[in-house]
């Protein structure tokens, strides 16, 4: 959707999940990468509002029985739906209705419509469905999703598709007053890691006890050298068989 929609539904129903739904198993690893996450502003003064996103989808139907029932009944979550026009990968098997792609593309034209308009009571009872069960096969709709078809999966148009993404990040991080282009909170982390990676070498090659962590980093870190205790302190180059 566009970065101002999607800046107000964020306001209104204080949406913060953003679903990227690939329609080609090739654009399984895309996401929207970002650094929005931030509490306070460019200029260090907390935040009134939480800003940043969480990025989760999966290719093709994958996610139907993962977390469709989520966005379709769940929470309300914005969707991107990316369709491809033409398949790197066409399977046509007589018999069939329709092609392999084409059956994944009715899914990319239909789901945006079922969290567009819902379905009514009026509707279920108008197709006699028993009255317990109405409830459950209601759909509110107006849940809001935004429909990319690109022509075809090349270099240029996940170009085009990537620099799409930045874009809307950083207008997001222009609006939100926030920093898109550092990372902190990553920083920290890796500097604990380092103080980690420190202790599992000293452990391992001096048997020195884990020391200077809290309770449960303790606990765990001892857990996990006592149960791999046969790995040697100083092992030979191992590389995995390919």
């Amino acid at each position: 959707m566009s970065i101002s929609v999607q800046l107000l539904l964020r306001r209104i129903y204080l949406l913060f999940y953003h679903t990227p739904r690939p329609s080609r198993n090739l654009l399984h690893t895309f996401n929207s990468m970002e650094s929005n996450g931030k509490g306070v502003s460019i200029d260090g003064v907390p935040l009134p509002y939480e800003a940043g996103e969480i990025d989760f989808g999966e290719p093709g139907t994958n996610g139907q029985h993962s977390f469709y029932q989520l966005i379709h009944q769940g929470r309300v979550i914005p969707c991107d739906f990316i369709g491809i026009v033409k398949s790197q990968q066409p399977v046509y098997l007589k018999g069939e209705v329709v092609s392999n792609h084409d059956e994944l593309m009715s899914n990319f034209f239909a789901q945006p419509d079922a969290l567009a308009y819902g379905k009514t009571a009026e509707q279920l009872l108008k197709e006699n469905v028993s009255q317990h069960l109405i409830p459950h096969k209601t759909f509110s709709g107006n849940r809001p999703s935004l429909s990319l078809l690109l022509p075809s999966l090349n270099a240029y148009n996940i170009g085009q598709l990537l620099a799409s993404y930045e874009h809307r990040v950083t207008v997001e991080g222009f609006v939100w007053g926030i920093n898109s282009f550092d990372q902190w909170g990553v920083e920290l982390g890796k500097s604990l890691a380092t103080q980690v990676r420190k202790q599992l070498n000293a452990s391992r090659t001096k048997s020195e006890p884990v020391e200077g962590f809290n309770f449960s980093t303790t606990t765990l870190l001892t857990r996990y050298l006592q149960a791999s205790s046969d790995i040697p302190a100083e092992p030979p180059t191992l590389l995995p068989r390919i």
